[in-house]
């Protein structure tokens, strides 16, 4: 039998029907059932497979925070996280961040308001964190803000990042 492979990273990781299992997910408000080999990154299950490629890959370390995710309430970096881990979890992606009537987020609204993003790439990333500290902490202090988005920028715009935050917890705060 020939095992296919795919490449990620430089790296070639051998996925064969051996290995697969059936996994249970709620992505984005639906459910979903995923064949796959239980220790694949869910980052690649999220673009490969259900093709939501909003979830980006950076550096495949959980170092860089491009490839943020909600696990239910929790930021959790997907690059690194084996999808057989995940059975019967939620999981909400940049593309199902709203406000749960088909608009924005307050997030997403503060993020153009306050023009956070320059290149974008680690946007999403970001945005998934800042949702999770907000869903935790309505009212979040510099000190939280710090302490929950370890996310990386090259552009370097945490300063907009951190107003926008501010902005979106006042907009959150008065809904």
């Amino acid at each position: 039998m020939i095992v296919p492979l795919r490449f990620r990273a430089g790296r070639a990781a051998a996925i064969g029907e051996a290995n697969a299992t059936m996994v249970s997910l709620r992505v984005n408000g639906d459910e979903r059932e995923i064949r796959a080999d239980p220790s694949t990154p869910l980052l690649w299950v999220l673009r490969d497979e259900l093709r939501l490629t909003g979830t980006k890959f950076g550096c495949g370390i959980a170092v860089c925070g491009a490839c943020t995710v909600m696990v239910g309430a929790q930021a959790m970096r997907s690059c690194t996280l084996p999808v057989g881990s995940l059975d019967g979890k939620v999981i909400t992606t940049i593309e199902g961040l709203g406000d749960g009537n088909g608009g924005p987020h307050a997030l997403q609204r503060a993020w153009i308001e306050h023009q956070v993003p320059q290149c974008g790439y680690c946007q999403s990333g970001f945005l998934m964190a800042a949702a999770a500290l907000l869903a935790a902490r309505r009212r979040p202090t510099d000190a939280d803000i710090d302490a929950a988005i370890g996310n990386l920028c090259r552009c370097g715009t945490y300063p907009a990042m951190r107003a926008a935050i501010r902005s979106a917890a006042r907009a959150l705060a008065t809904s």
